[in-house]
């Protein structure tokens, strides 16, 4: 059967996420407008700098719960990975979906929300109560697909 675009994204956005570099969770994200993948992203180091999986997590390492402390982690979300390769490559993700495996933490949802994203679908959740009240607040549509 034919996946929904909302299907297909999220597909994609899974294949996204085996990029990723993260000991303590995997994350993917598209970036998508007039049904066109404008970016992606995963959680990781920043460009040219040594990965966690190669390092370690000092998250781990100092015992600190998900959702918590994240200046402490040298990677940066999936989501903030997709908004910084447009703005990187002049795509504005204006009035774009946003597709992550994951909900988005409340500074991902700020980024978000500065970046003219319009619409997150996402699966799973995230423990950062805060994201959804900021995105409710700012009217970006927010679409749950339960994780199969």
């Amino acid at each position: 059967m034919r996946p929904s675009w909302d299907e297909y994204f999220m597909e994609i956005a899974e294949i996204v996420k085996k990029r990723s570099t993260c000991l303590r969770r995997q994350i993917g994200a598209v970036i998508v407008k007039d049904k066109q993948i404008l970016t992606t992203g995963y959680n990781g180091a920043p460009k040219d700098l040594t990965h966690c999986n190669d390092l370690g997590c000092e998250r781990e390492r100092l015992n600190i719960p998900s959702g918590e402390r994240h200046e402490l982690c040298r990677a940066l979300h999936a989501e903030q990975n997709a908004i910084i390769q447009g703005a990187y490559n002049g795509v504005s993700v204006k009035d774009s979906t946003l597709y992550t495996t994951t909900r988005p933490c409340s500074l991902c949802a700020k980024m978000c929300i500065n970046a003219g994203i319009k619409r997150i679908v996402f699966k799973g959740d995230y423990p950062d109560e805060m994201s959804m009240k900021l995105l409710m607040e700012a009217n970006i549509e927010l679409v749950s697909i339960d994780s199969k």
